[in-house]
This record gives C-alpha cells, structure tokens and sequence, in this order.
C-alpha cells in the first residue's frame, strides 16, 4: 500500500513562485530619484569652493589676471604657496592653530564629561534650570565677551598668549559639550552605576571604567567638533593676540588680504594651505565620527 506524498498547504493569499524563477529587484521610485539628484547637488555646492581654490592656487599673477576663475592654469605655479609659506611666519601660525585648537578639543572634551557627570548622574538640584544656562551660554555674542575679557587678560599679563584664547573657548566650547552629555546621562540607567558601587568602585572609578566608555563615540565627535570650530574662530583670537608670533591661520590670512589686496593668487595659496590641517584631521577621525553619529541609531 503506498502512501500520497503529503502536500504543503500555503497560507490564504499566499502567492506561489515556479522554481527557478529569481526575484526581481526593485527600481527606484521618483521620490527616491529626486532625493539622490538633490544630495548631488549639494555635495556640487560644497565642493565647488574646494576646486576653485584647487584651480587658483597652482596660478601665476599673470595667468589669473588673463584668465577666468574657472579656467584650469596654463601651466603650475607654486610661486604664491613659497610666497604665503616663507613670507607671512606661517609655520609659526600653524603650530599657534594646531596646538589652541588641540588644547581646546580636550580640555573642553574634560570639564564637558565632569560636568556632564555631575548634573546628568549626580544630585544636583535644579538640573533642568542648569542645563538651560549652559544652553544660553552658547547664544551669547561674542562681541559681548571682547572688553571684559580684555580687561582681564590685560591684567592677568595673558594678552598675546594663546592661553587667553584656549581658556575662553575651552569655556565656550564646554557650554555646549555640557548641555549635550547632560542630557544623555540624565536618561543612562543608575542601576548599572548601583551595582558598581556595591562592589566597590568609587565615582571617580565608575566614570572611567563605565561611563566614558559608552560615551567614547559621543566623545570623539565633540572633538572633532571643537577642533574645527576653533580652528575657524577670528574675533576673539584677533582681540587677545597682538604679536606677529601669537597669530594663528586665520590671522595671518587677514593680514595678507590687509597687506596685499592684489596679490590673489598668494591669498588663495594660502587659503588652500590653511584647509589642508582640518582636512587632515577630519580624515584621521572620520571613522570614529562616523561611529559616533550613528553610535544612537542601533540599540
């Protein structure tokens, strides 16, 4: 006696597929279509100032004085990147940048995990009143800030010291590094920090051990970050350093354009110079910031 092979019933409204057959990929939609020319037109539009100084740079006076912007050099110049290097102390400027913008990205990284730590974990009372005042702090003008620091400064013997500009922006900067880390620490689970106070760590230990850790990626972008940002910053480095060995990238850069209003192409060198340091920075941290803005999408 043989029995019928036993079929399988498939669910109500279940479509069948023949075997052999693959699955058709699907196309884009019109939406996504316009999302993707609309990126493209963006990364154009912030592209587009890099190669006008990628196009410029490499131009003789004569050449750029010819020709148009957009038109590629007849042959390379490097006469305005020796004249911007070996003219302006630009090596001195550049360690005057990198060493105010190193020193502000993680002094600024520190007191904003302290206290972060302090008003996100700790028993603070009026959390919410002093995360708001960190808030505002970063929406105060700058303008604001230029006579009384001065006055101080002055009276401190800091002018023209690039410790005037890394305490202020040290400040500045952990403003809004304190009011972010607050708010993710005011949601971290105190069960975790209770249980490692049982066994017998101190504060201290639990927030090297646990919560710098999962707060690395967060970190990391804050540094990146505070770099950047000081790194462009004019007024207030313009205020506090007076001395030609005091002056930073941007500085120098504005008293090129000052001294020498026709000489373009030294002007644009030097632009190009001065990027070149960021984008060296950005590259070296650009997995770590990556992870650290996706750090919050998976759980």
């Amino acid at each position: 006696m043989t029995t019928a092979p036993a079929t399988r019933l498939s669910p109500p409204g279940s479509k069948h597929r023949p075997a052999g057959t693959k699955h058709k990929k699907r196309g884009r939609t019109p939406s996504e279509w316009i999302v993707l020319v609309l990126i493209a037109l963006g990364a154009l539009i912030v592209v587009f100032p890099m190669l006008l100084l990628l196009i410029n740079a490499f131009k003789s006076p004569v050449d750029y004085a010819n020709s148009n912007p957009l038109e590629l050099p007849e042959a390379l110049s490097f006469d305005g990147i020796k004249a911007f290097w070996s003219g302006n102390n630009f090596p001195r400027a550049l360690w005057n940048s990198v060493f105010i913008s190193g020193m502000v990205a993680i002094l600024a990284v520190v007191l904003s995990v302290l206290n972060a730590f302090a008003i996100g974990i700790g028993r603070v009372k009026g959390r919410t009143w002093l995360i708001l005042v960190f808030l505002m702090a970063n929406l105060v003008p700058q303008e604001m800030l230029f006579d009384p620091l001065f006055k101080l400064y002055d009276d401190l013997g800091l002018l023209s010291n690039p410790w005037s500009v890394i305490i202020t922006f040290t400040v500045i900067q952990s403003a809004f590094g304190t009011y972010l880390l607050s708010s993710l620490l005011g949601t971290f689970p105190k069960e975790i920090l209770e249980a490692a106070a049982v066994d017998g760590a101190s504060r201290f230990r639990s927030l090297r051990s646990i919560i710098v850790p999962i707060l690395k990626p967060t970190l990391s972008v804050l540094m990146v970050f505070f770099f950047i940002w000081t790194w462009n910053e004019f007024l207030l480095p313009l205020a506090f350093l007076n001395t030609d060995d005091s002056l930073t990238v941007p500085l120098v850069l504005e008293q090129l354009n000052g001294e020498r209003q026709t000489d373009t192409t030294t002007l644009v060198a030097g632009t190009l110079i001065s990027i070149i340091p960021t984008i060296i920075f950005f590259l070296i941290f650009q997995r770590t910031l990556t992870r650290g803005i996706t750090a919050g999408a998976v759980k």
